[in-house]
């Protein structure tokens, strides 16, 4: 095995990067996708390994299916993950790093943040009722065991975390030594979302929409459309005083409902869904500010891309944008549930002198995560471990 990356060993690296599903449109997968050309390019062989996955392939990047029979999404996780763990035995890569909650791995990427945290977030939406239908769902259960043999198990060498507040939520829940827990953030193409790109798409996207370059226009970006807080912006919206438009950009089975909503609050007119789309920079050049109250989201790559693009970001305090966000300096903050709140936000943004300087305090915030700095940082953490296999000190001992 490989244990140092340093010189012509470094090229020798091979790591085995697991997604169940991969898909163009997941900001899971838009980080899988930045983090492998940004490793490649350092001279790491890779390999993914998947249930499935959409799309055109990367040069370079090697593909194992991992498709087991199973009827219905507990079924579904359990069988994909004994597949993995069967595949990995005997160990064929250097290190093995997980984005889905198997137990066994060398490296675990919590993208997903903490699924505890995620459904006592959830529950606060719901009624008591809901609460104990969620307590008792066995599909829920199942994760949750899955998630505490993972943060808990002896061989786990290392967890990326996507941001302070997801590491913090593991802390709290989970008998794990403090160490092994890396903030490593998501890296964004600073020059790719860039806020001159306003100049190339900007009129162009808003004729397409026959609008005038002074009406006020939000984005919302991603899947999942409850847990990002669809229905509290288009309740926000609706209570504007002064009315503005909406651009929703991704796939969800939900949409026709959240259709619906719109057309129940009197907005549908002024909101516009456009489904799953993977260029996603003529859409943030066109808009005023991105708009996303999540009920939970560990570091969506929206919030980056956002920022980077020099446009305000209204976000929730379970969004682990929170890590960088001033509230009223580069950014703006409210609780995922306070409708009035998040309105308030909203007028704030009518103010273009505000949504300016908002928008270079959030461009200047994002400067230091660059792709060529989260990929250093991931190959820095991929020598320690390596090194520590090598020198002996495994930190299996070290689990609390």
């Amino acid at each position: 095995m490989t244990n140092t990356m340093t010189g012509t060993e470094q090229s020798r690296l091979s790591l085995a990067l697991i997604r169940q599903r991969y898909t163009p449109f997941g900001g899971a997968e838009r980080f899988l996708e930045r983090a492998m050309s940004a490793l490649q390019a350092q001279g790491v062989a890779i390999t993914l390994i998947a249930r499935r996955w959409e799309g055109e392939e990367g040069q370079g990047i090697a593909r194992v299916r991992c498709d087991p029979w199973h009827l219905g999404r507990w079924w579904r996780d359990a069988a994909f993950a004994r597949c993995v763990q069967r595949l990995l035995t005997p160990r064929r890569y250097d290190l093995v790093q997980s984005h889905e909650r198997i137990p066994g791995c060398d490296l675990y990427r919590a993208g997903d943040g903490v699924h505890a945290e995620w459904l006592a977030q959830r529950g606060r939406a719901q009624g008591a009722i809901g609460r104990g239908l969620m307590a008792l769902n066995p599909y829920h259960r199942h994760v949750l065991a899955m998630e505490r043999r993972l943060f808990e198990h002896p061989g786990l060498k290392a967890v990326i975390c996507n941001s302070r507040m997801v590491r913090d939520e593991i802390l709290g829940r989970f008998r794990i030594a403090p160490d092994k827990l890396k903030v490593i953030y998501s890296g964004v193409d600073l020059e790719r979302f860039h806020p001159d790109q306003k100049m190339r798409h900007r009129a162009v996207m808003r004729a397409q929409w026959g609008m005038t370059e002074d009406e006020l226009l939000f984005l919302f970006v991603g899947s999942g459309f409850r847990r990002k807080g669809l229905p509290a912006l288009l309740t926000a919206l609706s209570g504007m005083r002064h009315p503005a438009r909406l651009v929703v950009v991704g796939r969800d089975k939900e949409q026709n409902r959240m259709r619906s909503l719109a057309r129940h609050l009197g907005i549908a007119a002024r909101v516009m869904f456009v489904g799953g789309c993977r260029e996603v920079i003529p859409y943030y050049a066109a808009a005023d500010a991105v708009v996303l109250p999540t009920l939970y989201d560990p570091f969506p790559n929206v919030a980056l891309e956002a920022m980077a693009m020099g446009l305000p970001l209204v976000t929730s305090l379970k969004c682990g944008a929170v890590d960088w966000i001033r509230h009223g300096e580069n950014g703006l903050l409210a609780d995922a549930l306070d409708r009035e709140a998040l309105t308030c936000n909203l007028e704030r943004l009518e103010d273009p002198i505000l949504r300016a300087a908002l928008g270079v305090a959030a461009r200047s915030t994002v400067l230091p995560v660059s792709l060529e700095a989260m990929s250093m940082q991931l190959l820095e953490l991929y020598r320690e471990l390596l090194g520590r296999e090598h020198d002996g000190s495994s930190p299996e001992t070290q689990s609390g």
